[in-house]
């Protein structure tokens, strides 16, 4: 076989040299640095401008409107993280609705209460000024809200079948949900301060309820309201032999017999209700 072999290096370079050439080398990070700062100094520009003005956006969320609606948008916006905004969103008028019923009643009562004020995972609360006159009274402001929280829900139910749509359905689930804890019979919960119009005697069992739960699915809100709950109790127990005592918490058969009805028929309800609109899948 035959092959070629070079006899001398050839007279000519085998490439041309590339001439040097006067640029800058060019950085990247330079350019994102810079469409960084174009990003951000919008939100700057808003910061600056609302520590300019922090002493009159203070003065306005004074004002109740402000705060419910200021710590509403918290609370969607923490919930969002879970839920997403739409669902997060839904769920806090359900909690809002639920706390409609105790402010309508309380001032039906002539009871100073403030507007609902959110906290993100614990609900929200509402202010009063007193106690309500009995443990009657307070036994309907308590009832108040679940009931206002259950037509809401059914409300949603309601809408969530008609067009159709999982995530109403799913929202009236949680709704149900929401009253039918809030009727555990333990203070601070709704169901706490409905049953000693009952008997006080029944906070135990409530207690013994909670701990149970506690136990089974740790949670900080529960294990929050438990030790509420147990103080609370403990402070009214110590109190049960107070003249004043014995006075707030005489009820008269009727409104003994209106309440038990009242409060086993809504928490039955609920539980049927949460059967209904339990979803198999997610939507």
């Amino acid at each position: 076989m035959s092959h070629f072999t070079p006899q001398h290096e050839p007279d000519y370079p085998l490439y041309e040299p590339e001439p040097e050439r006067d640029y800058e080398p060019i950085h990247p990070e330079s350019r994102w640095k810079e469409i960084g700062k174009k990003l951000i100094a919008p939100f700057a520009a808003i910061a600056a401008l609302l520590g300019k003005f922090k002493f009159l956006l203070l003065a306005l969320f004074k004002f109740k409107i402000f705060a419910t609606s200021g710590t509403m948008l918290v609370s969607i916006a923490a919930y969002s993280w879970i839920w997403g905004w739409r669902f997060a969103a839904g769920f806090v008028l359900l909690i809002l609705v639920h706390e409609l019923g105790h402010v309508f009643e309380l001032r039906r009562q002539g009871v100073p209460a403030s507007a609902p004020l959110f906290i993100p995972f614990l609900g929200a609360v509402v202010g009063m000024k007193q106690m309500p006159a009995d443990a009657w009274k307070e036994a309907r402001v308590a009832l108040a809200g679940p009931i206002l929280g259950t037509l809401g829900s059914l409300a949603v139910w309601g809408l969530g079948e008609a067009i159709d749509s999982q995530l109403l359905v799913a929202l009236a689930f949680t709704g149900f949900f929401l009253n039918l804890f809030n009727l555990l019979p333990i203070v601070p919960l709704d169901g706490g301060r409905a049953v000693a119009a009952l008997h006080p005697a029944i906070w135990a069992f409530g207690l013994a309820a909670l701990v149970a739960l506690a136990f089974w699915h740790p949670n900080p809100v529960l294990i929050l309201i438990l030790v509420v709950g147990t103080l609370e109790l403990w402070r009214r127990w110590r109190e049960r032999d107070h003249p004043e005592a014995a006075t707030y918490y005489k009820v008269t058969p009727a409104q003994r017999l209106t309440v038990g009805v009242v409060y086993v028929g809504l928490a039955v309800f609920l539980a049927v209700a949460m059967t209904a609109t339990h979803l198999e899948r997610t939507f």
